[in-house]
């Protein structure tokens, strides 16, 4: 960072920004318990089902092929806040380095764009699989499959690459203290004492482009869904069909819901807090839920749970076998 001119005086950019995280001294124990049982299962569920997708043979269609990803970027998610806030809770040390708090921008952005693109690829293949089912599998091929993975990817992380150029070339001065958990654009931006309006522009573009767009693909596929299941004459035949789609829009729900109230209501002090909080649920709880709304919901993946399990028992039992003849 360049020295700058604060009143009159020089005094140089910070070389590290302090995260407040909750602003809560005498809990700091209990949350890294809690947080780190959050982590852990966050990371263990979206594992599983990677591994899961990977190999049951079962499992290699498109739907899954999707939530397959999806656990990727959660796992990734995670790991992009979760291990410097448990650092921070077990040792006090909430400083992160200029570099750490622009690299944690960057991957948050990356992921949080892309995440709203799967989002929209899982509803549309949700669409597809229900109103258009004759035509489902020659429509929705893994070439597509692959392209739209890709295009997801790209399109979450290009406008957040200018932005954090953008970013990059501010100055810090003064205070430096974070009022977040991680480093998100907005409490980063109040720091800069240049001119932040161009980058502020480039933000809300960014966000309107990584939101907007998948949001309404994934609205418009779900009023075509509910629209073609209520046609259905049957009770059972709704029920199996919507039973297809629940567990996806349980997780858009969640992690829409919970963007649009950080990031549409007005940056107020009075609403900090509240906030940060719900920041939590698509930061945190949206990869926490993934694993456990779609293994609970999904009948697929319960029976590949039994699956893999009675795999794992049958070799135990043959290692035992083997080491008894021995």
């Amino acid at each position: 960072m360049n020295m700058v001119n604060v009143e009159g005086g020089n005094q140089s950019a910070p070389l590290a920004f302090i995260l407040l995280d909750f602003n809560t001294e005498d809990l700091q124990i209990l949350l890294f318990i809690l947080f780190l049982a959050v982590y852990l299962v966050t990371m263990a569920g979206n594992i599983l089902i990677v591994i899961l997708v990977a190999f049951d043979p079962h499992l290699h269609t498109p739907m899954y092929f999707f939530l397959g990803n999806l656990s990727c970027l959660e796992s990734c998610y995670s790991s992009a806040i979760l291990p410097r806030m448990l650092v921070s809770f077990l040792s006090g040390d909430r400083t992160i380095s200029v570099s750490a708090c622009l690299a944690q921008l960057y991957l948050f952005g990356v992921l949080a764009g892309t995440e709203c693109y799967f989002l929209a690829v899982m509803s549309y293949d949700r669409y597809l699989a229900i109103c258009k089912p004759l035509h489902y599998a020659m429509l929705m091929n893994g070439r597509l499959c692959i392209l739209l993975i890709a295009v997801s990817w790209i399109c979450g992380s290009l406008g957040i690459s200018v932005l954090i150029f953008l970013v990059s070339q501010l100055n810090f001065c003064g205070p430096n203290k974070i009022n977040h958990f991680f480093c998100d654009f907005t409490p980063l931006v109040m720091l800069s004492c240049n001119d932040t309006a161009l980058a502020e522009i480039i933000a809300f573009t960014v966000s309107f482009i990584c939101t907007l767009p998948p949001l309404l693909i994934t609205l418009t596929s779900y009023i075509c869904i509910i629209n073609s299941i209520l046609r259905i004459p049957s009770t059972t035949g709704k029920q199996k069909a919507f039973s297809t789609c629940s567990s996806h829009l349980t997780v858009v729900s969640c992690f829409y819901g919970s963007l649009m109230i950080v990031y549409v209501l007005p940056d107020i002090i009075s609403l900090s807090e509240v906030k940060k909080l719900f920041s939590v649920f698509y930061t945190l709880l949206t990869p926490l839920l993934n694993p456990l709304i779609y293994s609970l919901r999904n009948k697929e993946v319960k029976e590949a749970v039994r699956k893999g399990f009675r795999k794992l028992h049958r070799i135990k039992l043959q290692k035992r076998r083997n080491k008894r003849k021995l």
